[in-house]
């Protein structure tokens, strides 16, 4: 039984909406600096992790208002978050390292009896968006912004540490949701910066 209420429910919306923030604004920018695989990746990505915070988050208002428990909202979020991170952070690589060729992602069929895989995913995706940006930083000479972006990603990396909590202890709830709300809050500060900075017009 997980000690779910409604205020930390709707809190959980909270960084799904820093990340649509950060989403809408990377793919306006750098619309003119991705391949058209790269871009694609991206767009894909980006859709995939919001779509998958914001069905947990609606899981979890849908719990703690008594309405019911929608298992596959829940159910669904590693994976797609995972896929989804894992394709904006190689989308940003190949955007950094100038790549022209498309990048195939494929993967021999598997029986996952671990969530493993996807948290290497989302540490892959993680790590590959927040360099990226770091890079992207510096190189338009706005260094300070890069410490956004560092503090982004030791936040989701915190939240690993959480998730290997009793996930149905409403301060375990409470303590991800505040992690992850400063990670993505960050992660949407640097992006205001570098769209600030004119992003979208600044070239290599």
């Amino acid at each position: 039984m997980y000690h779910f209420t409604i205020p930390m429910a709707l809190m959980d919306f909270v960084p799904v909406i820093f990340f649509g923030v950060t989403a809408v604004l990377l793919l306006g920018d750098l619309c003119n600096k991705m391949t058209k695989a790269a871009y694609a990746l991206f767009a894909a990505g980006s859709v995939n992790v919001f779509l998958a915070g914001f069905c947990k988050a609606l899981w979890k208002l849908l719990y703690a208002a008594n309405i019911c428990d929608f298992v596959a909202l829940e159910e669904m979020f590693m994976p797609v978050n995972s896929i989804g991170l894992l394709f904006v952070g190689v989308s940003l690589i190949m955007m950094v390292c100038q790549k022209k060729k498309s990048v195939m992602l494929s993967a021999a069929p598997v029986a996952l009896t671990s969530s493993m895989p996807f948290i290497m995913m989302m540490v892959v995706g993680l790590g590959g968006m927040c360099a990226s940006l770091s890079i992207l930083s510096v190189k338009m000479k706005k260094g300070k912004t890069m410490i956004l972006f560092i503090l982004s990603f030791v936040c989701a990396m915190a939240m690993g540490y959480m998730s290997s909590r009793d996930s149905t202890l409403a301060w375990v709830n409470w303590a991800e949701q505040s992690i992850n709300t400063v990670s993505q809050l960050c992660l949407m500060l640097g992006t205001i910066a570098l769209h600030k900075a004119d992003l979208k017009n600044w070239t290599w």
